[in-house]
């Protein structure tokens, strides 16, 4: 029997496995894929978590990820303004970083089960512990369970979570291409029904990631002829797609993205990353999110355990009230703005001008959605 296992190899399943095996736990993680691959994701991290990572030795210097402190939005036709990022922030391919985590996760003790689908969890509340059945695994048994699966999966649906019974409009499409572009600049293109985003990663390549409304794609019958249609309408996504070498050999695409409320617990299981909320891309602070509460996590962990008992209620308790104190208005900020002023012909065209004329609110609207370096 195993004291903890994680379910879902993204950023914070693999931080977490890290920490609690290297503190002695005995650890097994279920990735359904197997490393590297690519996932649909900005691949911007804020540098509000490199303190930590580096505390940790989890921090890729040896990948070379890009310096970004300038951020540029423009609105659907094409009007932009730009502003400095004060904490800035880097790039990174989760194709690379999360490979290069999944050595250390191995490195530091965790058995690590690539290729291998989770089926189902429960709860077993007469032996107080948790049964989790794999694909090619079997059945095991474990103190605790971390269900970090990211976005959306089938055991969400074997949990009845609430967040399911609201249909999400959007998809999100990645491409990781050559281009011309400022190497410290993330820019944010609005057009009709969704953003485009544009950041360097490592070596000379560039992330970009949009989310659009898929009643876009069902209209238009393909990714490029929507691209052509919608995304060409602001002249900035135009030029970018237009002069830019496509590197994969498909876009990477994922379907109903949910920004619905979620919750880090339910019932008696954690959630983690994705998996207990996702913040609108917009924000750019998605994987530092779920660094941070890969952290949390952790800590409140292995600040309840009893001579060698990990102490289910006290953590569940404990974990919950710190998340939405970190996260919670957070995540409500960045619905807001993605709901009011993103995506929209005019109230794009509203930002940019506020962004233009009121640089201190700017500013805070920044500050509001990121974190303060924690270490």
């Amino acid at each position: 029997m195993k004291d903890v296992i994680v379910v879902g190899g993204g950023l914070s399943g693999l931080v977490s496995s890290i920490l609690l095996a290297r503190a002695g736990l005995r650890v097994t993680l279920y990735e359904k894929n197997s490393y590297p691959f690519h996932r649909v994701c900005g691949e911007y991290i804020s540098n509000e978590v490199i303190p930590f990572l580096e505390n940790h030795d989890l921090f890729p210097s040896h990948l070379a990820p890009s310096s970004i402190d300038q951020l540029t939005i423009s609105s659907a036709s094409g009007r932009s303004f730009s502003h400095p990022l004060d904490l800035g922030g880097f790039g990174i391919s989760r194709y690379a970083y999360d490979a290069w985590l999944a050595g250390e996760a191995r490195k530091s003790g965790v058995q690590l089960h690539e290729n291998c689908k989770v089926r189902g969890v429960r709860f077993l509340q007469d032996e107080r512990l948790f049964e989790v059945e794999s694909a090619h695994h079997g059945t095991h048994h474990a103190s605790l369970v971390i269900l970090a699966h990211g976005k959306r999966s089938i055991l969400d649906q074997h949990l009845q979570r609430p967040f399911l019974a609201n249909r999400s409009p959007y998809v999100g499409i990645k491409y990781h291409v050559k281009t011309d572009f400022p190497a410290n600049t993330i820019a944010l293109h609005n057009f009709t029904g969704g953003y485009c985003g544009i950041s360097k990663i490592e070596g000379e390549r560039y992330n970009i990631c949009y989310l659009a409304e898929r009643k876009l794609l069902r209209k238009y019958g393909d990714i490029p002829e929507m691209e052509k249609n919608v995304l060409y309408q602001n002249p900035m996504l135009r030029e970018l797609f237009e002069n830019s070498e496509f590197l994969l050999d498909n876009p990477q695409v994922i379907n109903e993205i949910s920004f619905s409320i979620k919750s880090p617990v339910e019932g008696n299981f954690l959630f983690a990353g994705d998996a207990s909320g996702m913040i609108t891309p917009l924000c750019g602070n998605g994987m530092a999110m779920g660094i941070h509460a890969a952290k949390l996590l952790t800590e409140t962990i292995l600040n309840h355990r009893s001579e060698n008992k990990l102490l289910l209620e006290d953590i569940l308790r404990s974990y919950e009230q710190q998340w939405k104190a970190h996260f919670g208005l957070r995540l409500k900020i960045g619905r807001t703005i993605q709901n009011g002023l993103f995506g929209k012909p005019f109230p794009s065209e509203l930002a940019v001008v506020l962004g233009k004329t009121i640089k201190p609110l700017t500013r805070a609207l920044i500050r509001q959605t990121h974190g303060e370096p924690f270490s």
